[in-house]
């Protein structure tokens, strides 16, 4: 993992409590970079070696990638930061899942040897552990079928997967956070159809998530139960 890249302990006692919107905002991606390392930094030094692998291949597969007016890494390390921050999370697998929750999806061809998505879910395994590649395989969306809605087919495939992977409603409730507040943020002719695609979705992370199964605490459950809902009304808003 990097080191602290001129931080002084004032900095990053504020960063440590910061709202993972404001430090995007106000400083962008290198505070949430630092933020990341805040969060791993009692974890064993083999974890934060792992870690750190998974975010050096998440930045060079997202490095010419945008996400409205902000690099793409920046959504990645929010889900990351969120799940160890808010979800308390403490596993370094699922870390580096998060990390890598979109390079499968979106850039296979780059990371794997013959370019294609088994390729790379092959190499993520090899490198992050089984665990790693199977929660980044149930959170990668499925290739278009041609002729079918793409919004019913994405929607088909998260309740499937999600059923089947309880870290993988973990990465995904926090994925789908990410893009909700996004989405509240972004103006243009897209963004009825962007709540028409998620508000469906809302009902079915909240069961997923309320399962006895979900490896969270009752109470963080409880919290992102009720932020869902929060986005729901959002969305209809927006609708």
């Amino acid at each position: 993992m990097e080191d602290n890249g001129g931080f002084c302990a004032a900095d990053r006692r504020l960063l440590a409590v910061m709202p993972l919107h404001a430090i995007t905002s106000l400083h962008g991606e290198q505070e949430l970079r630092e933020r990341l390392h805040i969060e791993i930094e009692q974890f064993p030094a083999a974890d934060r070696t792992r870690i750190g692998s998974a975010l050096k291949l998440m930045s060079l597969a997202h490095a010419r990638d945008r996400r409205q007016r902000e690099p793409y890494a920046n959504h990645p390390l929010r889900v990351t930061i969120r799940i160890l921050s808010h979800y308390r999370v403490t596993d370094p697998g699922i870390a580096c899942a998060a990390l890598l929750h979109d390079v499968v999806e979106d850039h296979a061809e780059n990371i794997s040897p013959d370019g294609t998505r088994q390729g790379a879910l092959d190499m993520l395994g090899r490198h992050f552990g089984e665990r790693t590649a199977q929660v980044v395989a149930a959170v990668t969306n499925p290739v278009w079928e041609p002729g079918r809605d793409k919004h019913e087919q994405y929607r088909e495939h998260v309740a499937a997967s999600l059923t089947a992977s309880p870290w993988a409603r973990v990465v995904k409730v926090s994925d789908f956070t990410d893009n909700a507040i996004g989405l509240i943020h972004t103006t243009g002719p897209k963004v009825p159809e962007l709540a028409r695609k998620y508000r469906p979705l809302v009902p079915v992370l909240r069961e997923l998530i309320l399962r006895p199964d979900t490896p969270l605490q009752p109470e963080t459950k409880e919290i992102i139960a009720r932020q869902l809902g929060k986005a729901e009304a959002r969305f209809a808003s927006l609708d």
